[in-house]
């Protein structure tokens, strides 16, 4: 059994108030629907409403009423209302690869068969618990790059021990090594709202043949956009493969930087992420706001 140091200092973590943001954002997504004000939700973080705002703005790279308009299923609606050929989009735009992909934010390799069937037999797998505007989450990495990064759940199934059982049990037979100075510059990187510049960062990709062709299916959807289920199975021409991949997004061991947070029902309905439905909604919404202020 590995011990967690849960007291480790993430050099990305620049606010006292995280977990207090962390609740705000959390409350916001439990409570869209009927738009609780400024004021309530600071009261929830224990703030003024001119410090949370500005904490907020800080943690998580766009304001609360940005991120509670995102958060809207209207607005996922009309997302993929505006979707038309976004996959298309991404390949014309020169995504599509074999190592530069993710708006060439990362580069990605498949472990080869013998490394699969191995499951990381002799294999060394760094990992790290980081806090983020996205929650804590735990970051593994083989001298390859990033293979495994997953979040901590809320509530009481949810701790530092859970997560890192998770990472053991897609690497059954790696070491997996507490070392968290090693994964804080990956963390800083693939963990900030913003990201993206310099180079890409490397990950390695382990499954399946379909699995890898839905990740990188996955990894085509642009940032601030979303793709349903059936956009993904014609991306990776299987049309009727709707329900594999399903299971295929679902086993995705790279979150966030592979996007599986971005496949939504034809409904825009927000639903079925490993990591619960409201993170979801949280990483769509600082997605999608950070996009338009971009763009704008």
């Amino acid at each position: 059994m590995i011990t967690i140091d849960t007291h480790h200092s993430d050099p990305q973590d620049a606010s006292p108030q995280n977990p207090a943001i962390d609740a705000a954002m959390d409350f916001l997504a439990a409570n869209v629907e009927r738009q609780p004000s400024l004021e309530e939700v600071a009261a929830v973080a224990g703030m003024s409403p001119h410090h949370f705002q500005r904490t907020f703005k800080r943690w998580a790279g766009v304001s609360p009423k940005r991120f509670l308009q995102y958060l809207t299923l209207g607005h996922a609606k009309r997302l993929l209302d505006e979707r038309a050929s976004v996959l298309d989009a991404a390949l014309d735009a020169g995504l599509s690869g074999p190592s530069r992909l993710h708006d060439l934010f990362v580069a990605c390799e498949a472990v080869t068969p013998g490394e699969y069937k191995r499951r990381g037999e002799g294999l060394e797998i760094h990992f790290g618990l980081h806090d983020s505007a996205y929650g804590r989450a735990l970051i593994g990495a083989t001298e390859r790059g990033i293979c495994w990064l997953g979040f901590v759940r809320d509530g009481e199934d949810g701790s530092d021990e859970e997560i890192l059982a998770e990472l053991e049990g897609d690497w059954p037979a790696a070491a997996c090594i507490h070392d968290p100075d090693a994964t804080a510059p990956l963390a800083a990187r693939a963990l900030a709202p913003a990201n993206g510049g310099g180079k890409p960062l490397p990950l390695v990709l382990y499954g399946t043949n379909f699995q890898i062709k839905v990740w990188e299916a996955l990894l085509r959807i642009p940032s601030g956009r979303v793709a349903s289920y059936g956009d993904i199975a014609d991306a990776v021409g299987n049309p009727r493969a709707v329900r594999a991949v399903g299971r295929a997004v679902g086993a995705n061991p790279i979150s966030l930087l592979i996007p599986c947070h971005r496949v939504i029902l034809n409904s825009g309905l927000i639903h079925n992420y490993r990591w619960g439905v409201t993170r979801k909604r949280r990483i769509l919404a600082i997605e999608q706001a950070r996009a338009e202020e971009d763009a704008a």
